[in-house]
């Protein structure tokens, strides 16, 4: 019997929502010079509105991700998307600083668990061969919506205005819990559209379903320093980043001298360049280890900033910047498949701890520039030289970092996981 295709759905919705959430958090870095405008922000305050997200984004996520392992995927999903795409909604509602920040600080709580539980959701619907590839095209998907989303926002905003712009990418968010909610479940084997073929083929590899015992429970694998590592350099990876979609659409304008226009266009490359790396790290042979892919990459992203700094002409500069995120992006997917064969069946939790790394990172970049800025008179470099400087601290973690099955935590006794599978399958 030929197994069904139903797991390529559940990528499809995946990737649907990876894409509306990096859209809708992308959004507000466009929309930037009109609600400083309107509502009087100068950078300093502007650097809190695009902090709040990623504050609240990161101290929401580790509850989120051990919700997601106690409810299921598909309950916490619903909430919520429901949730952000309201305050995305609101965002637009917003008069003053202080109702924009709380607005902002919501929707990221809204956002938060989303990525942690939409890695479990893969893990449990994909074979393991093909985890990989389905998370490189995830994140490469991510990367091209947030690349196509500034000069849509852009001319949004100039026929509606920023408040209705907010609005109309909330309702896609409602779209997709419809669709979610009607045809997703939580376990294969519930579905209808999965047959013996395609059941067998998830199952011989899937052990998210098998806690470990109770001596490796959750905090025990979130102490381990595999963890450590991997959320070190996924915060110093996420510093970087967040440049290319808070304040990188300022910087072209103020120190290149670009249009707005022209900025939107420019700033679409980071996130194009960074969803082809994103893409080639799955294609690229298994026998190649993944740390060295990863040291290499980060390795390079932080040569590439440096030249970025030193060439004027403004194309080939952001050329060198998307290589850069480029280079850097080849180690999304590698990160993100870490968090499986670290944490097994508690893969959204130790998923959702890297992303709230991740996340404090992106409250502290955006922060931290608006402060450099405010303080120097608006010279950039000292702020991309101290990406410069995260990169390369993320290269480091790769030297020691491997989170291949035979590197796990000693404790966590494959044995023992292979009896509880086999007790599990014969109860059955």
């Amino acid at each position: 019997m030929q197994a069904s295709r139903a797991r390529y759905r559940v990528v499809a919705l995946a990737i649907g929502l990876a894409v509306l959430s990096y859209i809708q958090r992308v959004a507000i870095s466009q929309a930037a010079g009109p609600i400083s405008r309107d509502l009087h922000f100068n950078k300093a305050a502007m650097g809190l509105i695009f902090g709040a997200f990623g504050l609240s984004y990161a101290l929401f996520e580790l509850p989120m991700g051990l919700l997601g392992d106690r409810i299921g995927v598909r309950r916490i999903l619903i909430q919520i998307v429901l949730a952000w795409s309201l305050f995305t909604a609101l965002t637009g509602a917003a008069w003053s600083f202080i109702s924009m920040y709380v607005v902002r600080f919501a929707f990221g709580a809204g956002e938060a668990g989303c990525f942690p539980n939409l890695t479990r959701m893969l893990s449990v619907w994909l074979p393991a061969r093909e985890r990989v590839t389905a998370q490189s095209l995830m994140w490469a998907c991510t990367r091209w919506g947030g690349a196509a989303t500034p000069p849509i926002v852009l001319a949004i905003v100039s026929i509606f205005g920023w408040r209705w712009a907010f609005v109309a990418f909330a309702l896609l968010g409602v779209v997709w819990c419809i669709i979610f909610f009607a045809w997703f479940r939580n376990d294969p084997s519930e579905h209808r559209s999965v047959n013996a073929a395609e059941r067998e083929l998830i199952e011989t590899t899937r052990n998210l379903q098998v806690h470990r015992g109770a001596q490796d429970n959750w905090l025990s694998i979130l102490l381990t320093p595999q963890v450590a590592i991997l959320v070190l350099q996924y915060f110093c990876f996420s510093f970087v980043w967040y440049f290319y979609i808070t304040w990188l659409p300022t910087y072209l304008i103020e120190q290149r001298g670009q249009t707005p226009g022209r900025a939107a266009t420019l700033s679409v490359l980071p996130l194009l360049f960074g969803g082809f790396g994103s893409l080639l790290s799955g294609l690229i042979p298994i026998r190649i280890p993944r740390p060295r892919i990863a040291f290499c990459g980060f390795l390079g992203a932080a040569v590439l900033l440096f030249t970025f700094t030193q060439v004027q002409a403004i194309v080939p500069a952001m050329l060198s910047m998307g290589m850069a995120s480029f280079c850097s992006d080849l180690t999304m997917p590698i990160s993100w498949n870490a968090c499986v064969d670290i944490g097994g069946s508690y893969t959204a939790t130790v998923a959702a701890t890297m992303n709230m790394l991740g996340n404090l990172a992106g409250f502290a970049a955006p922060v931290v520039g608006g402060i450099i800025l405010q303080r120097t008179g608006g010279h950039w470099n000292p702020l991309i030289y101290l990406m410069i400087g995260s990169s390369l601290i993320s290269a480091l973690c790769w030297l020691y970092l491997d989170p291949s099955p035979r590197n796990r935590n000693p404790s966590l006794d494959f044995n023992k996981l292979q009896a509880a599978t086999d007790a599990e399958a014969g109860s059955l």
